[in-house]
């Protein structure tokens, strides 16, 4: 929230109590306890009927500074988010006007008498927090507490979640804290309180309730960030580019795993209203393979259960009578399951009464279940801090992953409650981002046990630490140009926030999507990690929109397929690393300025630049970086550090690959669920050095080197 009202007042009713003067200094091996007075105290008289900030210091992993500050202790601390907790040893040096604490390679230096701070990395100064950055705040009989971070001239912040706004969050008032509102609004699916800046570190708010973020909307020259409460904590997370920054800060919340190789087919949907039965889905499967289009995963979207029943999950009997032998005739064909899931349960569904009696569900004060009509009829929601109800819900998947189904589509988690108890104790608005992290926790621990490393989820809602489960979807998107814009947005701010796998709705979710928009958007979807054909209340089969719509999801789909063993082995490297697959061009080319701005294309790995045609002319404006660039399609060879205007048809878009790069390719008729070390052939993109490329895939996850030599 804004506690000022312009640069010298405080908002009406705002009582405003900064770290002033530093009192006492504890030091231990692994943390620095600081004792910071309100206000100026220069005799003992002036330390009654005054508050207190209690800074605690630590070092989680190697360079990073944690910084946990509180007024009051007596009541219950912040849940926060699980971390990966390796303490450091901190080193302290008290001089008369400057206090110095080094972690690693970090220095925090601290002036005791108004607690300014200045941020080093390596002896670089990365940011400052300027004197009383530290603060309690009393408005309307509320508590809040804040810190605040320099922006200095020309920097620039990325990241906070899956936000569809602008990339650059500056000027921004962002709230960390999960909504249903598609993407085009400020409300968020997926909210990460972390930010990165073109200076090189991050910010990690450990701290799952609602936090208020002011970047640079408030105080221009700084991000604020605060939460109704006595506590907060957060860690400064430095690197010498962002690409360390990111692998830090999931060192810290956990790598995203690698999805299975049979994810990154084409996968598609019933869509969600749609009428659909077993002769239509095998109709459309049919069309598909009639029509020569490979075809990975089939979807069934909501109404696989029957109406008023969600979730009970079992099949609808008047339109899947046998789902079972359904389910085997579909995978002899090669094809994988998704089924359609969230954590409610209506009224109406069997195991309402069931879970109710086993106190399985969220609960009013007095101990009511939580119920509303929105959604399904007397919509309750599983209790996923209670144990045993995990143990349940998974008892109710389980039988589905028997019958066939391969993976779930984990929709919602967004939509829970504050007016609620939960069976553990948690306090309701610290537990709300946390719910999506228990859902889905529950249920891709049971894909892993049942399924090992094809252990997958289609998520929809996120928090931090959600990417060690992927896939994610961006949510409910339209059909139009402005909504693909949007959600590429999305997509490269959740990159950002540690995200290494992401898809969208091709064509777009809401409405119809004309051709140009279907047929671009599938250049787009299908250069992304993963890649859905999904609707609302239309089917997002090509020749439902027209023949030449066909023709273009063959050719994608076989282009993605010929990039597999690159796509593949760039996202072994995402594991390991905490990259996205689909990244910000500024993640691999920040020395280059222009970068920081372009929010149009990406990086597919480290390699490949792609910029998605959005106008119906196919016309595309985009940025290639300083090098040399060569045209995937054509070997064009570019010079970069330039703007270019090029026009396109449907098969085609700027598809560009780093002058130098040696990528491993595939045959398009392979496949995805293959070998990507048996048939690759190495293609160089300009002049080429000799090198060694390690091609990875499932059946040799140790990798296998190809050596290229060029041949003059």
């Amino acid at each position: 929230m804004k506690f000022t009202n312009g640069f010298w007042l405080l908002r009406s009713g705002v009582s405003l109590f900064p770290a002033v003067q530093l009192q006492k200094v504890e030091a231990k091996e692994h943390s620095v306890m600081l004792l910071f007075a309100t206000r100026k105290v220069e005799h003992r008289g002036q330390t009654l009927n005054s508050g207190l900030i209690t800074v605690e210091l630590t070092s989680p992993s190697p360079s990073v500074i944690g910084v946990r500050f509180w007024h009051h202790s007596g009541g219950k601390s912040p849940i926060g988010f699980p971390i990966n907790q390796n303490p450091q040893p901190l080193s302290v040096t008290e001089e008369p006007n400057l206090l110095r604490v080094i972690a690693a390679d970090t220095e925090l230096q601290i002036n005791p008498q108004n607690f300014a701070m200045r941020w080093y990395f390596k002896g670089e100064l990365k940011t400052e927090q300027s004197a009383r950055g530290l603060f309690y705040a009393l408005f309307e009989g509320n508590t809040y507490v804040a810190a605040r971070i320099g922006l200095g001239v020309g920097e620039l912040s990325y990241g906070l979640g899956e936000r569809f706004g602008a990339l650059i969050k500056n000027g921004q008032s962002i709230e960390s804290f999960n909504e249903d509102g598609g993407t085009q609004s400020d409300q968020a699916y997926k909210s990460i309180p972390f930010y990165l800046t073109n200076r090189h570190y991050g910010i990690f708010v450990n701290h799952s309730g609602r936090v208020s973020f002011e970047v640079g909307s408030e105080t221009v020259n700084q991000v604020q960030f605060s939460v109704q409460g006595e506590e907060l904590q957060y860690f400064f997370i430095p690197g010498l580019d962002s690409k360390e920054v990111l692998s830090r800060y999931t060192d810290l919340t956990g790598k995203p795993a690698l999805p299975a190789a049979w994810t990154f087919g084409l996968w598609l949907s019933t869509s969600f209203v749609t009428d659909y039965d077993e002769a239509s889905v095998t109709k459309f499967i049919d069309e598909m393979e009639r029509r020569d289009i490979p075809l990975s995963v089939f979807h069934f979207d909501c109404f696989w259960m029957r109406e008023y029943q969600w979730c009970d999950f079992e099949w609808d009997p008047k339109v899947f009578p046998d789902p079972a032998a359904m389910l085997s005739r579909l995978k002899s064909r090669g094809l994988r399951i998704s089924l359609w899931i969230n954590p409610y349960i209506g009224q109406a569904s069997k195991l309402f009464d069931e879970a109710k009696e086993l106190g399985y569900l969220l609960k009013r004060a007095d101990g009511s279940v939580w119920q509303w009509d929105l959604w399904q009829a007397g919509n309750a929601i599983v209790d996923f801090t209670n144990p045993a109800a995990r143990a349940w819900y998974q008892s109710k998947l389980e039988p589905l992953i028997d019958m066939g189904v391969d993976c779930f589509k984990t929709d919602f988690g967004e939509r829970i409650p504050l007016d609620v108890r939960y069976f553990d104790g948690s306090d309701p608005e610290q537990a709300h981002n946390l719910y999506t992290f228990w859902y889905n926790q529950t249920v891709f621990e049971l894909l892993q046990r049942k399924k090992g490393k094809d252990a997958v989820v289609f998520a929809r809602s996120a928090t931090a630490g959600s990417q060690q489960m992927p896939v994610h979807w961006g949510g409910d998107n339209s059909s139009n140009f402005d909504s693909m814009a949007e959600t590429l947005r999305g997509g490269l701010s959740l990159g950002v926030s540690g995200f290494g796998f992401w898809s969208h709705d091709i064509g777009g979710f809401e409405g119809t999507p004309n051709p140009d928009v279907f047929k671009r958007w599938l250049a787009f979807g299908l250069l992304s990690s993963h890649s859905r054909l999904h609707g609302n209340e239309s089917v997002r089969v090509p020749w439902s929109v027209d023949e030449e719509s066909v023709n273009v999801t063959r050719f994608f789909v076989n282009l993605k397929a010929t990039l597999m063993p690159y796509l593949y082995s760039e996202s072994v490297e995402c594991s390991r690393s905490g990259m996205p697959l689909l990244r910000p061009t500024f993640m691999e080319f920040g020395s280059d300025p222009t970068t920081w701005y372009l929010d149009r294309q990406y990086l597919l790995g480290k390699h490949l630049l792609v910029a998605p045609v959005m106008q119906a002319s196919g016309e595309v404006e985009f940025y290639l970086p300083m090098g040399e660039w060569v045209n995937f399609f054509s070997g064009e060879v570019v010079q970069g550090g330039i703007w270019r205007k090029e026009k396109h048809g449907y098969l085609s878009l700027p598809l560009y690959v780093r002058s130098g790069a040696v990528l491993p390719l595939g045959d398009s008729n392979q496949g995805f669920d293959v070998d990507f070390t048996q048939g690759t052939t190495l293609k160089a993109f300009g002049p080429a050095k000799a090198q060694t490329i390690k091609v990875f895939s499932e059946q040799n996850p140790s990798g296998k080197d190809f050596q290229y030599q060029p041949t003059n």
